[in-house]
């Protein structure tokens, strides 16, 4: 009897989760946003989550195909700032828009699909390496799989494994180190090869041989794709395009390495504190 009292309680507390109505929701007549090219404008934007603005008019406009680091002390909002690009988060004024499309008129499924994303806590599923990877484009093969699992520098260590890609990774990947969940993710970003590439801290779990390795992966990756980069890592952001400078929330730089180091502002304190050199 008391097996089924706590079932039944079980079941009430995941038929309320199941009934609770999100925060963020699709326009009833949302549309269908088309292939991009990825230019993407974020236009006097403001966000907050509900008390003091996290970012304060953010005005930045990225070129199809340019990569944009993005740097600043812990807090200044720069993964806030890329989470508003797949709509996790919505703007609490302005817009942010891909190839002119507000990104509040159209269908989760087709913004998303168009943009690739490694965390630094990326999400593994209970599930095989093998599924882990190919979650990222479900329509392509075992050879692209595998592909991708090399070019990430995963595929020695799947090898390894009990089962090889049959293996069962576990809750959120707890068989897997920080380092080899990371490298799972950036395959599975490799394999899914979106216009959009968001890289908020993918290489922070690896040591530096190893970052430096799979920096050729991602090299290849990056190429023709708008991508965003959040790193402490200098090798990783200082051949960006631009790099854009956060503090309390707003834009207080812009420029290449060499420029921003050469005016001795916020970047050039950042750099000798916070950025990490190899």
């Amino acid at each position: 009897m008391q097996d089924i009292q706590e079932g039944l309680a079980g079941a009430k507390r995941v038929f309320e989760i199941l009934d609770t109505e999100p925060e963020l929701k699709e326009k009833e007549n949302a549309v269908v946003l088309p292939p991009v090219r990825g230019r993407i404008s974020f236009a006097r934007v403001t966000f907050s989550y509900g008390g003091e603005p996290v970012l304060r008019d953010i005005d930045l406009q990225v070129q199809p195909g340019e990569v944009i680091a993005l740097v600043g002390m812990t807090g200044c909002g720069k993964t806030t700032m890329v989470n508003l690009i797949p709509r996790f988060y919505d703007v609490t004024a302005g817009a942010v828009t891909i190839d002119g499309h507000d990104v509040r008129d159209v269908t989760f499924t087709s913004l998303r699909s168009q943009i690739s994303l490694v965390s630094q806590h990326p999400f593994i599923f209970n599930d095989t390496m093998y599924n882990n990877i190919a979650y990222g484009d479900l329509t392509r093969g075992r050879d692209a799989v595998l592909q991708a699992a090399r070019a990430a520098f995963a595929h020695e260590f799947i090898m390894e494994l009990p089962e090889g890609y049959d293996t069962v990774v576990g809750e959120h990947g707890q068989k897997l180190s920080g380092g080899q969940r990371q490298r799972i993710a950036i395959a599975r970003a490799i394999l899914k090869s979106a216009p959009i590439l968001i890289l908020d801290e993918a290489t922070s779990s690896l040591d530096s041989q190893l970052e430096q390795e799979i920096q050729r992966s991602l090299e290849s990756l990056i190429r023709g794709r708008t991508t965003f980069i959040i790193s402490h890592r200098l090798s990783t952001i200082r051949n960006a395009h631009r790099i854009v400078v956060l503090a309390a929330g707003r834009i207080v730089e812009a420029g290449t390495h060499d420029e921003l180091l050469a005016r001795g502002g916020e970047y050039t304190k950042l750099y000798s504190v916070y950025l990490q050199e190899d």
